[in-house]
Formats: structure tokens, C-alpha cells, sequence
């Protein structure tokens, strides 16, 4: 009798919090204003950097701070704050940083200067990394072993849709009203955010061994050196220079103390025989992987879209919608299509989605391809995407122990962070090189610093630093040589995504046996799988 009152039975255990599905709306509602927010300021930058009474006078560098600052502020902390959010409690995290970021996002709003822009943006960055892994963390809390699957797909969905929808609401925004809305509109989401999480959300925490600081000072020194060095490799389109190789090497040689730290003491922030599990290893790579293709995707579809084919950037944001769309519609079906078919297939299956999106821009793009074109491949990468995310996370997250969701929730959002990172950096630079190759041949007439890159080209025509007579010539050779720079990143982009494809092949897991599936079954299931 004691036994059975004291151990809860399997059903009850495996219902999860009874407000699960509301808590995940408000969650949901948390990560989009952070997603957003990554986008809704490109379409911005020209406004930005007009005079004060327009914009704030921003230099070019100035602009690339303001992104810069938030990036390497937000990549820091979000290990450290995933590891504080198991300690002291993930709702207290949660309400933290939206509390931060509020605040954050309002000083943003009323800047007056470029500096105080970038100030403000880093600490946004700071509030969307304390609470970014307690989204997750709570998710992993509030919901069975069972529904979890198909939360996280709804999770990776908003990622998706967050990222699509920033440009639409930027231009919308700035269509209408000064350019500080573009960061007001954050603060009612945020206050309401905060009140639904008070409400709803319960707190949690993990595990209260001993504080691990010198891992998690390791792990923000590490981190920042590192994504440093891939942003200014990605910025000036060269991985050479001491500014670019020594921060990354730094970089690398503290996360490399970071791992002897972890593996020598017995309280590690990140239990490294973690990595000894391929399946573990295998999911940390594919997010890696998928981020870097689809922010690289972005990336030179971005320049495809706006300077080549001439639309704005409220226009090329609801381009944008149908990748986003697609990643909302699909992740959610992801774990029934994993149960029905195995992750392995579906894996495979949606690599190839992506790869179909990367051979077409190397072998059909052109000046002239319509753009119903690009909608559909924004569909069907975005189907590929919403396929690979959910089962690599949920492989990860499984593989954490629940007292330790905010970990596994951080190293996530740390890997997605650092490969979209890599993804503009790597291809950034594959592409500003070929571009430079080739208009040089192309248009000699040019000055050096209009060679720099596409978008350098069509700024120097709009300035009238090229003739006029000479304007045509040099607008017809940069279109040409930017395309011929998109196929080779896109084909550069297909090997990337090739190693995926035998990482999933060699490490994920085929379909498992359902319990009602007699062995005569699984065995013609796992013929037909091979």
C-alpha cells in the first residue's frame, strides 16, 4: 500500500502540467519577440543611418555594431544563463529577461546617438540570453516525455515564423512611424509576457550542486572570443588579419580549457560524457549545421531579392513568409512523421529538401528566374528545416537530465547561435571573394572600395561615383558577376549540407517498434526502411 501511494502511477506522471499548452503559447510568445527582433532591425538600417533628425547618423561601422553588439553579448551569456536559470529557478529567469529586455528595447527606442543605440542593443542581447533557455528549460519541465516532441515542435516553428515576420513588421513600422517603433513595439509584448508567465507558469529548478563560476567564466570568455572572430571575418569577407584569426584562436583555446575544466571537476556546468553518445554528438552537429544553411540562406537570398531583383524590404520580408510559414505548418508534424517513419528517414528526407533549394540557386538561378520560383523553394526548405530541428533538439534535450533542462537548453540555443554565425560568415566570404574576382575582370573602371562587394557596387551607382555614361556597363557586370559568386556559394553551401546528410545517415535512429507492432511487422517495416 505505501508503494503504490508514494510512486505516482505511469499515467499520471506522464500528463505533464495541467496549463501545459497555455504555458507554451505564452513561451512561444516570449521567443518570437527575441527572434524578431534579430531581423526587424535590417530593414531599418538605411533610416538609421540618415541625419539625427531622421535617424541617429550612423557610419557604416556604427550599423554594424548595432547588430554586432547584440550578437556577441546574446552568444556569451546564453550558456551561463541557461546554468544560473537551473540554479536560482527558470521562471525567475524568464521574468528577468523579459524584464531586461523591456527596458532594454525602450532606451533603444528613444536613442540619440549611435553609441547609446549600440549600449542598449547589447543589452538586449543580455536579456534575450537569460531568458532564451528558460523558454526551453519550462517546455522540458511542464510537458510528458511524450508530448514534449510535438511542444518543441510547435517551439521551432515560432523560431521560423519569427525570423520571417521581423522584416514584415520593420517595414510596416517604418512606413508609418519614426524609426525608435521598430523597438517600442517590444515593451506591451514584453509587459504582457510577463504578466501571463507570473500567472500561468510554474518555477522549477534543477540540480544545487556546487556553483561551477570557472566553467561558466570560461564559457562567456570562450564564446564571445570566438563568435568576435566569425563576425569580423564575415563583416570584412576575409579570414585573414590578427583581429580575425586571434580572436577566433582565442577563442577556441579557452572553450579548449573549458572541456579539461568540465571533465577534471566533479560539479561540471556540462557533463562532457555527453559527447561519448553519438546520438548526442550527431543532434549538436545537425543544429549546427541546419542554422548555419538556413541564416546563410538568408544571407545571400537577402542581396538576391533586394538589390538584384529590386524588391524593398517590406516586400522581401513577406517573400520571406513562406519559409517561415512553412517551418510553423511542419515542425509541429515532425515527431508524428519520426514515429511513423524513424528519424533517420525523416532526417534524410529534409536534408535533401534543403540541398534541393541549394542545387537549384547553383544551376537555375539567374537574373531573370521568376519569383514564384524562389516561393516555392522557400517552402520546401522550409519543410526540410522544420523536419531536421525538432528531432536533433528533442534527441538533445532527452539526453539531459530534467534538473538540467536549462544546460541542454542553453548548449541548443548556443549551437543554433554560433552556426548561424559560421553560416553568414563562411558563405559571406565565399561569396564577397568570387564577386570580387569577377567584376574586377568585369568592370576594371571601378575603385577598389566599390569592388568590395555587391552591395558596395549598387552604393557607389546610387552615390554617382560611376559615371553615367559608364553606369549601365557596370550595373549589367555586377548583376552577372553577382550571380555567378550566388552559385558558387550555393554550391559551397551543398557540401555543408552533404556532412549532414551522412551525419544523419551514419548516427540517427531508424523507426522504433510501437508496442502494439508484433516482430513480423517491425522486421517488414525495417526491410522496407532499408
Amino acid at each position: 500500500m505505501s508503494d503504490t501511494r508514494s510512486e505516482p502511477t505511469p499515467e499520471v506522471e506522464d500528463q505533464g502540467h495541467p496549463r501545459r499548452w497555455a504555458i507554451l503559447g505564452v513561451l512561444v510568445i516570449s521567443l518570437i519577440v527575441v527572434v524578431l527582433d534579430n531581423t526587424v532591425l535590417n530593414v531599418a538600417m538605411k533610416t538609421l543611418a540618415a541625419p539625427p533628425n531622421e535617424g541617429v547618423g550612423a557610419s557604416q561601422s556604427d550599423l554594424a555594431w548595432m547588430i554586432n553588439s547584440y550578437t556577441l553579448v546574446f552568444a556569451g551569456l546564453l550558456f551561463a544563463a541557461g546554468i544560473i536559470g537551473d540554479r536560482i529557478g527558470r521562471k525567475r529567469m524568464l521574468i528577468g529577461g523579459l524584464v531586461v529586455f523591456g527596458v532594454a528595447s525602450l532606451l533603444s527606442a528613444y536613442s540619440t546617438t549611435p553609441d547609446q543605440l549600440i549600449w542598449y542593443r547589447a543589452l538586449m542581447g543580455a536579456g534575450a540570453a537569460i531568458m532564451m533557455p528558460s523558454t526551453l528549460s519550462l517546455l522540458r519541465n511542464v510537458f510528458s516525455a511524450k508530448e514534449f516532441p510535438k511542444a518543441l515542435g510547435i517551439w521551432t516553428g515560432a523560431v521560423g515564423i519569427g525570423g520571417a515576420i521581423g522584416p514584415i513588421v520593420g517595414g510596416a513600422l517604418l512606413e508609418q512611424f519614426w524609426w525608435g517603433s521598430v523597438f517600442l513595439i517590444n515593451v506591451p509584448i514584453v509587459v504582457f509576457g510577463i504578466v501571463a508567465v507570473l500567472i500561468l507558469a510554474p518555477e522549477s529548478k534543477g540540480s544545487q550542486a556546487k556553483a561551477d563560476f570557472v566553467g561558466m567564466a570560461l564559457s562567456m570568455v570562450g564564446l564571445v572570443s570566438l563568435t568576435y572572430g566569425i563576425i569580423e571575418a564575415g563583416d570584412t569577407g576575409s579570414w585573414s588579419g590578427v583581429e580575425v584569426w586571434g580572436t577566433i584562436a582565442l577563442g577556441v583555446i579557452v572553450l579548449v580549457g573549458f572541456v579539461l575544466w568540465e571533465k577534471r571537476i566533479p560539479h561540471a556546468s556540462l557533463d562532457m560524457n555527453l559527447f561519448k553518445n553519438t546520438r548526442f554528438s550527431a543532434s549538436s552537429a545537425i543544429i549546427t549545421l541546419t542554422f548555419f544553411g538556413m541564416m546563410g540562406l538568408m544571407f545571400f537570398m537577402t542581396f538576391y531579392l533586394q538589390l538584384l531583383k529590386g524588391y524593398t524590404p517590406l516586400e522581401t520580408g513577406l517573400l520571406f513568409l513562406p519559409f517561415g510559414a512553412s517551418m510553423l505548418v511542419f515542425a509541429p508534424l515532425s515527431n508524428t512523421l519520426v514515429q511513423r517513419f524513424g528519424a533517420k528517414t525523416v532526417g534524410i528526407v529534409a536534408m535533401l529538401l534543403v540541398i534541393t533549394n541549394f542545387t537549384v540557386t547553383a544551376l537555375v538561378f539567374e537574373a531573370d528566374t521568376p519569383v514564384w520560383v524562389v516561393i516555392v523553394l522557400f517552402l520546401i526548405t522550409g519543410a526540410g528545416m522544420a523536419n531536421l530541428m525538432p528531432p536533433a533538439m528533442n534527441t538533445l534535450m532527452s539526453s539531459v537530465p530534467k534538473e538540467k533542462a536549462g544546460v541542454g537548453s542553453a548548449l541548443a540555443n548556443t549551437l543554433r547561435q554560433v552556426g548561424g554565425a559560421l553560416g553568414v560568415a563562411v558563405l559571406g566570404t565565399v561569396m564577397a571573394q568570387a564577386y570580387q574576382s569577377r567584376i574586377g575582370d568585369a568592370a576594371p573602371q571601378l575603385p577598389d572600395a566599390a569592388r568590395e562587394s555587391y552591395a558596395a557596387t549598387y552604393g557607389a551607382l546610387e552615390s554617382g561615383a560611376i559615371p553615367a555614361d559608364a553606369a549601365a556597363a557596370v550595373t549589367g557586370a555586377a548583376d552577372s558577376s553577382f550571380i555567378e559568386a550566388l552559385h558558387i556559394t550555393a554550391f559551397a553551401a551543398i557540401g555543408v549540407a552533404l556532412v549532414g546528410l551522412v551525419i544523419i545517415a551514419l548516427y540517427f535512429p531508424g523507426r522504433q517498434r510501437r508496442e502494439t507492432e508484433t516482430p513480423e511487422q517491425a522486421a517488414e517495416a525495417a526491410l522496407i526502411e532499408a
